[in-house]
């Protein structure tokens, strides 16, 4: 058996302020430029308010091809309808997994005034070989995602793939995905830690969205808002800092294609992308 391997920090992205659909303010750590995907991954955007300006004109319709899309509500409500007639109702704790294919027009628009407003949504490619597949999603309630308890304290919510400890593997509702993704949600408390074998050879990051923490083995700490690019490796160890932690950890199977993005269209030629938006100008993008 090949010696173990601990994943490390690769690199550093510190996400950056933005703002997208009509004019939602939010930090963008991948897709925020040139060379910041992380294969299968094109984009993570956290959005975080107390104040209905900065996120109730929303995601009014619009139109994707060629990925997928998952939205982490941690708090607030939003709702989701699509060309199709279909309707999403996301709140505090929930996820939606839509994956766009061939085509989808949809609207993302929180129901709520007032209150915080905060979330995650991560863009994952699809293989040439399934972006024209039919358009679904699928919501995710809350009570579906199981949540384990660290016995030092803390917990993971596991979204999607497998928690893998040395005590407990435990699968979240969505596996079996072309990029075998994995999303965690990790709570630590202060000085807390977490590990989680990794299979070698997916790519894989942290997202840093409460407190501080630190890979094992290293003293840099992550700071609050910044994605950390992993090395390879079997398996991956965090220790949180006096404040403690909560993070997203994420890996994925990369798909090694060309990618061409144009907006919301991710294709892998440049052909393909004048064809959907001469499909969408058209109105043929969710044919069949």
């Amino acid at each position: 058996m090949p010696p173990s391997q601990a994943r490390a920090i690769a690199r550093i992205l510190p996400a950056m302020n933005t703002s997208d659909g009509a004019g939602v303010r939010l930090r963008r750590s991948l897709g925020s430029g040139e060379g910041t995907r992380l294969d299968p991954f094109l984009m993570l955007d956290e959005f975080s308010s107390f104040n209905p300006g900065d996120y109730i004109a929303g995601f009014p319709s619009h139109p994707h091809r060629g990925f997928e899309t998952v939205t982490y509500i941690l708090d607030g409500h939003m709702r989701h309808e699509d060309h199709l007639g279909n309707q999403g109702d996301l709140k505090s704790g929930g996820v939606q997994w839509m994956t766009a294919g061939r085509g989808i027009i949809h609207s993302e628009m929180p129901q709520q005034e007032q209150g915080r407003m905060r979330g995650f949504q991560l863009w994952i490619n699809l293989p040439a070989k399934e972006k024209m597949k039919p358009a679904g999603y699928r919501d995710i309630l809350p009570e579906e995602i199981p949540v384990h308890a660290l016995p030092a304290g803390g917990q993971v919510k596991v979204i999607a793939g497998h928690l893998q400890t040395d005590d407990v593997t435990l699968a979240g509702p969505i596996h079996g995905l072309s990029t075998e993704p994995l999303y965690l949600d990790v709570t630590l408390p202060a000085k807390g830690t977490f590990s989680q074998r990794m299979t070698p050879g997916h790519n894989a990051m942290a997202y840093l969205f409460e407190g501080n923490v630190r890979l094992a083995g290293s003293e840099t700490l992550l700071a609050t808002h910044s994605a950390a690019i992993l090395t390879d490796g079997d398996h991956v160890e965090f220790v949180a800092g006096d404040e403690g932690a909560r993070f997203l950890l994420l890996s994925g199977r990369p798909l090694g294609e060309p990618i061409v993005q144009y907006g919301p269209f991710v294709m892998n030629t440049v052909a393909e992308i004048e064809q959907a938006i001469h499909d969408y100008q058209t109105g043929r993008l969710t044919e069949a």
